[in-house]
């Protein structure tokens, strides 16, 4: 479990496809604090560490992402190549401060940049989300975006506006978010919940 506030910016070192696909990603976390089997949101992911270490001055850890969870986000072969910056952040511990919401790091859908102008010195950016899973996102309610807690300005249909302001522009890899790109989308779990419980009710259960 995670809070969508972001704590390092990772970077894709190498990956290989060995069946499932294998991922070496940088980090400024200390290794030895990580355990084998833990749980990192890599770009709001959660993939498990099944390696860690330190090379050339860098940390680093590897994980195994199976063909499921490429089908479902922004993770290939392809879009993961060296270089890539990733918004991390390590799993929730009992008596850590709760910042931003709930986040399982199970993405429910690829949402798509549609535009992005400046504001100020933010970013006002507009997305556009699955038809199936507009209905959960609601203004003023919370998102994860690319691992990211964020909260929605305005919906209209299946497009919903985000503000970013400059801190987070600069504490995460939304600074350079352009038109087309394709962004791993985790609706809010009591969104989902409350729509259970109307169609439930609904269907006079």
């Amino acid at each position: 479990m995670f809070t969508g506030i972001i704590t390092d910016i990772g970077e894709v070192v190498s990956s290989e496809q060995r069946g499932d696909l294998r991922a070496r990603i940088a980090t400024a976390y200390d290794p030895e604090t990580i355990d084998l089997g833990a749980s990192i949101a890599s770009d709001g992911v959660c993939l498990t560490v099944i390696a860690r270490g330190t090379e050339g001055g860098r940390n680093w850890y590897d994980v195994e992402i199976s063909a499921e969870t490429v089908s479902k986000t922004n993770i290939s072969a392809e879009t993961w190549q060296p270089g890539k910056r990733l918004n991390l952040e390590r799993a929730l511990k009992v008596g850590d401060e709760l910042g931003g919401h709930i986040v399982s790091g199970h993405v429910d859908g690829l949402a798509e940049v549609i535009a992005v102008r400046p504001e100020g010195d933010s970013l006002r950016v507009t997305f556009r989300a699955p038809r199936e899973l507009a209905g959960f996102i609601a203004p003023k309610g919370s998102v994860a975006l690319n691992g990211t807690s964020l909260t929605v300005n305005e919906v209209d249909g299946t497009d919903f506006g985000i503000n970013f302001i400059p801190h987070t522009q600069t504490q995460t890899t939304w600074g350079g978010v352009k038109t087309g790109d394709k962004i791993n989308l985790e609706i809010d779990t009591m969104a989902r919940y409350v729509a259970r419980l109307r169609d439930w009710a609904a269907a006079g259960n």
